[in-house]
């Protein structure tokens, strides 16, 4: 199947989502719902996808994560027919399914008393550890998300089943951020980014590409793990880019994300660049040592080994210059 526009690398989302030690989907599920309701008006083939995809999920998630669900699509007017039967809203008698109200009132009643299976998920949770290649994917997807979609992929990252990083310590945060702030005063990308990078122990590449995305999303992440104040965030925007600087509209923007971004989003998204630096790595250096092994290999076979003289045997050829 085609990825969907309304979230693209879905399907690789859903191949680590079965990965053992890591079932993501309740936060598919509900980022998902989320893309879908923001717009009002859907084609038809959109709305294929969207069935397809959430009828892979529906029976797969909890009952917390389906009923939020099952209260956002309720009062949706747009929800496609087979999915308000997946969930149990569509009467027998109504093309329109159930009214909205009782719905929402089952759907509250319901997850009350699963929050705290959910918590104790999440607690479980907090115990695994993100696989480098799990970590390449999300990073993947997240760089190749709209801003739009970044948001909606933070937000639900804070309950995702995902390992975040340890905060950085708050003295070494302290100086980092009174370093970033000179930094960005003067505009000094290469000194910001160098310090960036030795804060988060990320390396030079890692931090080039947060400090440079377009978006600025990466640049809000690498912020909140280090607990940046908004003021001086705000600061760095103005003065650290001038194509940021420029746009009352994007310093707007992404000071809004950065008040709703929770820490814990931030710092498992600073675990996503470590584990996909680490993929990078082993997928540059392990063929080659494995090539280099097995060249070694096959040219000691080759090589031939030198005849010893035996007593009695011809005496061997000098020339003058060997003496």
């Amino acid at each position: 199947m085609t990825t969907p526009p309304l979230f693209p690398g879905f399907d690789g989302l859903m191949t680590l989502s079965r990965r053992e030690g890591v079932d993501i989907r309740p936060t598919l599920l509900r980022v998902l719902t989320d893309l879908y309701v923001q717009a009002s008006v859907h084609t038809s083939d959109e709305e294929r996808q969207f069935v397809e995809l959430t009828s892979r999920l529906i029976d797969a998630v909890d009952d917390a994560t389906r009923a939020a669900v099952r209260a956002r699509l309720a009062v949706y007017p747009g929800t496609p027919g087979e999915v308000l039967n997946k969930l149990g809203l569509k009467s027998a008698g109504s093309d329109h399914g159930l009214s909205p109200a009782p719905e929402i009132h089952l759907a509250t009643s319901r997850s009350e008393p699963a929050g705290g299976a959910v918590q104790r998920e999440l607690r479980m949770a907090s115990t695994l550890s993100m696989q480098p290649k799990d970590a390449a994917e999300i990073t993947t997807i997240f760089s190749r998300a709209s801003a739009s979609e970044r948001a909606m992929i933070l937000h639900n990252l804070r309950e995702a089943p995902l390992r975040a990083s340890a905060r950085i310590p708050a003295a070494r945060a302290k100086r980092a951020i009174e370093t970033l702030e000179m930094a960005a005063f003067a505009a000094d990308l290469e000194n910001f980014t160098l310090e960036l990078g030795d804060s988060l122990i990320l390396p030079w590449r890692v931090a080039g590409e947060i400090v440079n995305d377009p978006g600025g999303e990466p640049l809000a992440c690498a912020a909140k793990a280090l607990n940046m104040p908004l003021p001086v965030f705000q600061r760095v925007l103005l003065f650290l880019r001038p194509e940021f600087g420029s746009s009352v509209q994007t310093v707007y923007r992404l000071s809004r994300l950065y008040e709703r971004l929770s820490e814990r989003s931030a710092l498992v998204m600073l675990a996503a660049w470590r584990g996909a630096t680490m993929a990078v790595t082993r997928a540059k250096f392990r063929p080659g040592l494995y090539d280099d092994e097995s060249s070694h290999a096959r040219s000691s076979v080759r090589q031939a080994r030198p005849t010893a003289v035996q007593p009695g045997s011809s005496t061997v050829k000098r020339t003058g210059s060997e003496g």
